[in-house]
């Protein structure tokens, strides 16, 4: 392990690796900071740029964009009110009270340290806890992975969504579109309708791109909103008070990283849930709860370090059994795919050096993230006054662009397009798009594995649960979705007045 991680340091600390990380931690600042520009957004049009690098930097510049515009995005919250990123919205309310009361480098001080902080703990869980599980995963067969996509899939539905039914509708979209083309087992073209451009199946990146950023395209568009103005013009010393935070809370800083790495795990739910719920947890054990919403710093901290802490437990299971976190790892696992670093348990034996490369770009990203970030809040003011209706034909020009460099393919572009129209209307009518993604990232998976089994039972279906892995697996993804479907049927309680 020492000899792989000599390597792999020597990797990440090459000049170009090190360019490479630096631009995209800018990058990712600069998209962050822009309200509705998400940090999936960001992930999505960068890949087609690293299509044309080696695979160190091509995943180094993945990890370094996600992990900036998490935070970048309490930026404009602070400034404007106005969230960079969904992440950012549990909190909101309280940076923008700070910011009000003519403090508004405490509040950004406090998203940015805490941050990294958070950053810096679901990075260590994962650098322990990955080949730990890989080691562990080496020994399952088909039947157990297609027990670990089925729960992937049913906890990104059940658990990590609003609206189960509308999310269940939006993965059977996306198990759909993954039946397209002949990558199957039978090796026939279904779905194709006689179109040569589908025999390969759906491209996964025109897709992507497609849905998070053409759609944020069409969404300015039609939106009415009022353009937000800024009024901060000085902001103070950033770190002045991170120390004594530190000391005041630090049960709440343990907690909300711990709870982000956690909910990072589980597939489906990624930063924005990881910030809601730890903002939640935060201000029920909190001893002033009265004073949450009114520029407060307990719950900013909690929240602030599990939005972060949850990125890195995102890739777990993604880099262990190829069950993308959130909708960043999932586009990372296209990534994956396409330098030759099928994500499973065998990438710690097959490409160890490249799995600790990304461990340390984790630790060299969220280290950066303080002077980076420092300087971005200090420019905030300017970047912030971009208009959107220059940024946003710039934004379709690089997706189109993008889109076509990956196969040199005006198809890919018109597919990009369509599905961009398509989530588009999705999220209009209370659609999610990230059970859509999961779908065709894992919608192969939990078919070959599935056809495996079959053909190893002799078709009988008791070969799904008849070793012990197997059937612990089933009993928690089954009883995950009964207990869901029971806790919906639920009557509510309605409050009695006296």
């Amino acid at each position: 392990m020492l000899d792989a991680y000599l390597t792999a340091f020597g990797m990440v600390f090459e000049p170009y690796v090190l360019a490479v990380i630096v631009a995209s931690a800018v990058y990712g600042l600069v998209v962050g900071c822009i309200p509705g520009l998400s940090a999936t957004m960001a992930t999505a049009l960068l890949v087609p740029l690293t299509f044309f690098m080696p695979p160190v930097p091509a995943v180094a510049a993945i990890v370094t964009t996600s992990t900036m515009a998490i935070f970048s995005g309490d930026i404009p919250g602070c400034l404007l009110r106005i969230p960079g990123t969904p992440a950012s919205a549990a909190y909101v309310e309280d940076s923008y009270q700070m910011t009000r009361k003519g403090k508004p480098e405490l509040a950004l001080g406090i998203g940015l340290y805490f941050s990294a902080l958070g950053g810096l703990f679901g990075t260590a869980v994962m650098m322990v806890a990955s080949p730990a599980i890989a080691d562990f995963a080496l020994g399952f067969g088909s039947v157990e992975f297609f027990w670990i996509v089925a729960m992937g899939l049913g906890g990104a539905v059940f658990i990590g969504s609003a609206s189960p039914l509308k999310a269940c509708i939006a993965l059977l979209l996306g198990l759909a579109i993954a039946l397209i083309g002949m990558d199957n087992p039978a090796g026939q073209p279904r779905f194709t309708f006689g179109t040569t451009g589908l025999l390969g199946g759906i491209s996964l990146i025109p897709m992507m791109v497609g849905m998070f950023a053409v759609s944020e395209v069409l969404r300015h568009m039609v939106s009415k909103e009022a353009k937000a103005q800024i009024a901060v013009t000085h902001i103070g010393p950033i770190f002045a008070n991170m120390w004594n935070l530190t000391k005041q809370y630090p049960w709440q800083l343990i907690r909300g990283s711990a709870l982000g790495t956690v909910i990072g795990i589980q597939p489906g739910s990624g930063a924005d849930m990881a910030a809601w719920m730890s903002y939640a947890m935060s201000k029920r054990f909190s001893k002033e709860p009265e004073k949450f919403g009114t520029g407060h710093p307990e719950g900013l901290i909690e929240a602030g370090a599990s939005n972060n802490s949850s990125l890195a437990g995102a890739w777990i299971p993604a880099l262990v059994f190829g069950i993308p976190g959130d909708s960043i790892t999932a586009i990372a696992i296209g990534v994956l795919y396409m330098k030759n670093m099928a994500p499973g348990p065998t990438i710690f034996v097959n490409n160890p050096q490249n799995v600790y490369a990304l461990f340390l770009v984790f630790v060299l990203g969220n280290l950066l993230m303080l002077p980076l970030g420092w300087a971005m809040i200090k420019v905030a003011t300017k970047i912030l006054r971009v208009p959107r209706d220059i940024l946003m034909p710039i934004i379709l020009l690089f997706a189109i662009v993008g889109a076509f460099a990956i196969n040199n393919s005006l198809f890919d572009v018109g597919l990009m397009l369509g599905f961009g129209v398509l989530a588009f209307f999705m999220e209009e009518n209370g659609f999610p798009v990230a059970p859509t993604i999961l779908g065709v990232v894992l919608g192969p998976l939990l078919e070959e594995n599935f056809i495996n089994s079959m053909i190893k039972a002799d078709g009988n279906p008791i070969g799904l649960v008849d070793r012990p892995i197997a059937a612990v697996l089933a009993a928690i993804t089954i009883g995950m979705v009964v207990w869901t479907i029971w806790a919906a049927r639920k009557p509510k309680r309605v409050p009695t007045t006296v």
